[in-house]
């Protein structure tokens, strides 16, 4: 397995991610969404500076170090606090227009989470922990988006017909 090629392609589907969530999030209805839209395009900026920082230490022959991650890991990710924030009744109510971009984020954090628990099932030592270590962070905001859109939906299908 050639690491440097997966943290080459871990890095566009970040930028990807990022892009995604910051052109969306002035697309979205609500400000919690949008708010948590922005939130997430401020980690995944985290993600590339934390991948491209392994490709760096590759280039220069250096021995990858997973700590950046560790202290990121340390410092708490925003997804605890927006889901206790965002997930209440009028907030999801709210969201219904979001439901489709909702259900993208969804998609695109799951992706990216089985890319990287795939890639971390290959790989040995630091590499492993690496991927394993953005796997998780990708999981959780996975079960984010999952459970905003799920509720969002939920609010939307009680709904008189007509909205």
């Amino acid at each position: 397995m050639d690491i440097r090629k997966i943290y080459e392609y871990a890095l566009q589907r970040e930028y990807e991610g990022k892009r995604f969530f910051e052109e969306n999030a002035h697309r979205l209805t609500h400000a919690a969404a949008q708010g948590a839209f922005l939130k997430l395009a401020e980690e995944e900026q985290k993600h590339i500076d934390f991948i491209q920082g392994q490709i760096d230490a590759l280039d220069q022959g250096l021995a990858p170090s997973a700590a950046m991650g560790e202290e990121m890991d340390r410092s708490g990710f925003f997804s605890e606090r927006a889901s206790s924030e965002m997930l209440d009744q009028t907030v999801l109510e709210a969201m219904v227009p979001d439901l489709p971009v909702l259900r993208m984020a969804y998609l695109i954090e799951y992706d990216f989470a089985r890319f990287y628990d795939e890639a971390a099932s290959k790989a040995e030592g630091v590499a492993k922990k690496t991927l394993e270590m953005l796997a998780r962070w990708e999981h959780s905001h996975e079960v984010l988006f999952k459970r905003m859109h799920d509720q969002a939906f939920e609010q939307y299908a009680q709904m008189p017909w007509g909205g």
